[in-house]
């Protein structure tokens, strides 16, 4: 029964990824075994529905990889929030401050309409800068976002702060 299964013995740690300091969360290992994965998708399901979103939106790269799957379960569209230049036809981008620069991310300027419910999907929250300038750039293009979803969430970076929507997430790592 998926219920019984621990979804954190299924997620690789890896020091000092991508740089020295960082202990990085490796999902692949997650995604490579069937029924952890299978699980993974009806828990973040059944933690979505209660926000009746009418489409996910995941953030690129490894948030496409949970927003499809999601998206079928929960019998709602997808769409792609990704770096600049990656889609094609006329797009709307935000660019937001990084600790040092700046990024943007783009979607495509008709993907969703004015009062789409757009549930924002990613595989991890760490600091909440690239989830809420995605945020901000869904509601610039006329969605409405009743929550965002992850599978880890590191709750030492505090990135929830930063989000002006409710976050559900299945695991919590403290270091």
């Amino acid at each position: 029964m998926s219920s019984d299964i621990d979804l954190k013995k299924h997620i690789r740690s890896i020091p000092d990824f991508p740089k020295p300091g960082i202990l990085f969360y490796d999902i692949s290992t997650l995604l490579a075994h069937p029924k952890a994965w299978h699980a993974t998708i009806e828990r973040l399901a059944d933690r979505l529905r209660p926000h009746k979103p009418d489409v996910l939106a995941g953030i690129e790269s490894r948030g496409f990889l949970l927003a499809a799957p999601l998206a079928l379960a929960l019998g709602t569209g997808f769409v792609m929030l990704r770096k600049q230049g990656k889609l094609p036809g006329t797009t709307v981008r935000h660019t937001y401050a990084l600790e040092y620069g700046t990024d943007t991310i783009e979607i495509q300027q008709d993907a969703i309409g004015k009062g789409t419910r757009v549930a924002l999907v990613d595989d991890l929250l760490a600091t909440g800068g690239t989830m809420a300038a995605a945020v901000t750039l869904l509601e610039s293009v006329g969605g409405v976002v009743p929550a965002a979803a992850c599978i880890i969430e590191l709750t030492f970076l505090e990135g929830r702060k930063k989000l002006k929507v409710p976050v559900e997430t299945l695991l919590e790592y403290d270091s």
